[in-house]
């Protein structure tokens, strides 16, 4: 692939300390956990602690929920259609590429990321499997990124992922990436997107703490980090705005009180400081 890069490009210091929580966890392995993860994972501690107390939550905890409702409902999927493939952009230090592919040992999972990431996965994933497939290197705003979907069949259903990204961008950006996942997938047996995404912190008491704290986070990660919904009805419609018809909006509070129910949305933001998102292109199963 051609290494053209857009002026959106930013690999966040947050890949860094997600990439340690999942270890802290027990679901990554050691070569996902760095030096700079652990130091900042100890830094913030505190504050997170505090978070958690007062706030209700905290980065760690929306990190672990958000996680855990994309690995179920991506299981759920890979249940559903046995020959599903897996697009990961922006993967980070993920381990979920690494744990999927352990679990269904057949499944065609692929990773992506800018560059200097893609190298670092890669060598990371190598370490762990010398077969491990290469992480795809490309920009997603730019034409290049539609490389990235030749790489599967067609004729399977493709399900597209990503985590802790589109909240940094703007809305401008978000809308031109979910058009460019569906334009690029819209041909294939069948297109999902799962994504989680923050929103407005409307119903949280420390709600001006926490936009002090995302401008803080836009600061240092150089990015356009913001919140761009209030309730579900509006993500839900920005997303069928992109090409999506069927989007559905998955809040926390009722998603533990009953997993069973896959897929769910609600016109009330129930306060989670976290959602997940699952969008499909029309006459796709849910």
């Amino acid at each position: 692939m051609t290494q053209q890069l857009s002026e959106h490009r930013h690999i966040s210091f947050t890949a860094h300390y997600t990439g340690y929580i999942w270890y802290t966890m027990g679901i990554s392995h050691p070569v996902f956990a760095t030096s700079k993860g652990k130091m900042l994972a100890k830094l913030v501690h505190p504050l997170e602690s505090w978070a958690e107390k007062f706030v209700g939550g905290s980065m760690r905890t929306t990190l672990k929920q958000r996680h855990r409702m994309i690995d179920q409902h991506l299981t759920q999927l890979i249940e559903q259609h046995p020959d599903i493939q897996v697009l990961e952009i922006a993967s980070g230090l993920s381990p979920r590429g690494w744990n999927f592919r352990k679990k269904f040992p057949d499944i065609d999972y692929r990773e992506l990321d800018l560059p200097d990431m893609a190298k670092v996965k890669t060598q990371a994933l190598k370490q762990i499997d010398a077969n491990s497939p290469e992480v795809l290197s490309v920009d997603l705003f730019t034409a290049d990124f539609e490389q990235a979907f030749h790489v599967f069949d067609p004729n399977r259903p493709l399900v597209v992922i990503s985590e802790g990204l589109i909240n940094y961008f703007n809305k401008d950006m978000l809308l031109q990436l979910l058009q460019a996942i569906y334009r690029y997938g819209q041909n294939f047996k069948e297109l999902h997107y799962l994504t989680d995404i923050y929103p407005e912190p409307v119903k949280n008491k420390l709600a001006n703490f926490i936009w002090a704290s995302s401008k803080l986070l836009k600061w240092m990660s150089k990015s356009a980090f913001s919140f761009h919904f209030i309730d579900p009805q509006q993500a839900q419609d920005f997303f069928q705005q992109a090409g999506f018809e069927q989007v559905s909006i998955v809040q926390p509070q009722q998603y533990f009180q009953n997993p069973a129910v896959p897929f769910t949305s609600n016109e009330e933001h129930l306060g989670d400081l976290v959602w997940m998102i699952h969008a499909s292109k029309k006459n796709s199963v849910i």
